[in-house]
């Protein structure tokens, strides 16, 4: 009989160490599943509103995937990432950018595309007249025309081709005011602090204190493409491969084309 209590309170014990080890085990799957992943994407000023909007809309497919941000000048940020600055996503406002990191070899090749295009206007505070076209800057009432830096800024470097091709540039040069980025640039205008400025598009769309009064023409600078790829220091470049092929799908697009993007063709 004593040997019968013995044995069964020994199988008592071993039934209760085997259900502790096996609901350890059961507890601990959901939060291995819980693990979440972090992007960082590095992306040109302009982006800023568009990219906002699209986090959202990618997290509810990708739920376990945060996504954050860096924005700024695409030189700029050009120059973090070779400088070892942490990101996973290079999403730049032109291709001089993205060459020079493909260049260096710190991008994923097959992973650059390109995205979007865009469009250049010259912008004046809302109430100002007298300005309708590119040729006007030269005019003598016009004191202070905000841009991009052109070495760091592409918005600026294509406002300097324009100016270069219309053969104004050395009569404006003492008139410019330049941004860190295009937002700067807005600002500037915006405050009055500038009679005029050069924008993109969508930039210019954002705010009701300026208005659009000229168009670059599209042959008077190098082509306004937006090109994106993962970077080889990415520590997550399966999840990054999936917000690029997000920014370029149809729901990513929709949301683009609202804020005044166009698909690159």
């Amino acid at each position: 009989m004593k040997k019968r209590r013995l044995v069964t309170f020994l199988a008592t014990i071993l039934m209760t160490l085997i259900l502790t080890m096996g609901i350890r085990v059961i507890n601990q799957t959901p939060l291995l599943a819980q693990t979440n992943s972090s992007l960082l994407v590095s992306a040109a000023a302009s982006l800023k509103e568009a990219l906002e909007e699209i986090k959202p809309a990618y997290q509810q497919i990708h739920s376990k995937v945060a996504v954050n941000y860096n924005f700024g000048a695409s030189g700029t940020l050009q120059q973090q990432i070779e400088n070892g600055a942490p990101a996973d996503i290079f999403f730049s406002a032109a291709k001089k950018q993205m060459d020079a990191l493909q260049e260096k070899n710190l991008i994923i090749p097959e992973t650059r595309r390109n995205v979007l295009t865009n469009n250049l206007v010259l912008i004046v505070p809302k109430n100002s007249t007298g300005i309708t076209s590119f040729r006007n800057l030269t005019d003598a009432k016009i004191k202070r025309i905000a841009v991009g830096e052109p070495r760091s800024v592409p918005a600026g470097q294509y406002a300097e081709e324009v100016f270069k091709n219309l053969g104004i540039l050395d009569a404006i040069k003492p008139k410019l005011v330049l941004g860190n980025n295009v937002r700067n640039v807005l600002a500037a205008v915006e405050s009055g602090n500038a009679d005029a400025g050069v924008v993109y598009t969508t930039d210019a769309k954002l705010s009701n204190q300026v208005k659009i009064v000229a168009t670059a023409p599209a042959n008077l600078h190098s082509p306004i493409v937006y090109p994106v790829a993962v970077l080889k220091s990415s520590k997550d470049p399966a999840s990054a491969k999936e917000y690029v092929q997000f920014l370029a799908s149809d729901r990513g697009m929709k949301i683009f084309q609202k804020y005044g993007f166009s698909k690159a063709s």
